[in-house]
């Protein structure tokens, strides 16, 4: 963080409650914090910390089922919405790719109306899907599983193709396979072999999304079974006033 001097880092899947997370690390490096953590102790959670106070924090998108879960933390500047969301895994159960299936179905309206309400969005997030064969290492294997299924990727073309936002990372880099991959499973030996995933995103508008200018997928450290990427847009913040 003291290096990058990111403008917003959004985070998934902090697995914490307010209690739990201490705001003098961020004070010092002039950061503030904005959580949503689930209901369930040690589970979920999404949040950001921001070098800007912004006009509007909201947790939630409205659907008790995810909300009650801290999938979705978001801050508002001017005509842009800046947000943080963790999308479900169905990867444990049936149950849990069934649940995935219902947040797909609610998710996609809400995105729909903050457009149509004329804001530029930065939707950042674990996605848990990937969504072309070049997005994962071994997807002849995977094309049954939950991260990989018809029905999910169907999704995610629909709404970068017929929606219109923006893929920043593939907008970027169109073409790259191997050193794309932000996550990797912890069985076996998934990192030290590559054997990844792409499941974590920068969306965007297009009007923002015609701002990005590079990408990086930070692997110097290794945090957990996900590496950060980390997206330079031109642009600030007066780009956006309302």
């Amino acid at each position: 963080m003291k290096n990058t001097q990111a403008d917003f880092i959004c985070l998934q899947e902090i697995k914490a409650q307010l209690e739990d997370l201490s705001t003098d690390l961020t004070a010092q490096l002039n950061y503030s914090s904005y959580f949503h953590c689930a209901q369930k102790k040690g589970y979920s959670g999404t949040g950001i910390y921001s070098k800007h106070q912004p006009d509007e924090m909201v947790s939630g998108f409205g659907i008790p089922e995810f909300d009650d879960e801290g999938r979705y933390t978001a801050l508002r500047f001017g005509k842009l919405w800046i947000i943080s969301v963790y999308f479900p895994s169905g990867s444990s159960s049936e149950d849990r790719q069934a649940a995935k299936f219902r947040f797909l179905k609610v998710f996609l309206p809400h995105l729909q109306t903050l457009k149509q309400q004329g804001y530029e969005i930065a939707l950042c997030g674990d996605i848990n899907i990937a969504h072309q064969e070049i997005d994962l290492k071994n997807w002849k294997g995977n094309l049954k599983n939950s991260g990989f299924l018809p029905e999910e990727r169907a999704w995610m073309t629909h709404l970068l193709e017929v929606e219109g936002f923006v893929d920043v990372y593939r907008k970027i880099e169109p073409s790259t396979t191997e050193s794309c991959y932000t996550w990797w499973s912890q069985r076996g030996q998934a990192y030290n072999n590559n054997v990844g995933w792409r499941i974590d995103y920068h969306i965007t508008t297009p009007g923002l999304g015609s701002f990005a200018k590079s990408q990086q997928i930070y692997k110097e450290a290794r945090f957990s079974d996900h590496a950060p990427l980390i997206i330079d847009y031109d642009c600030d913040l007066t780009a956006f006033s309302a």
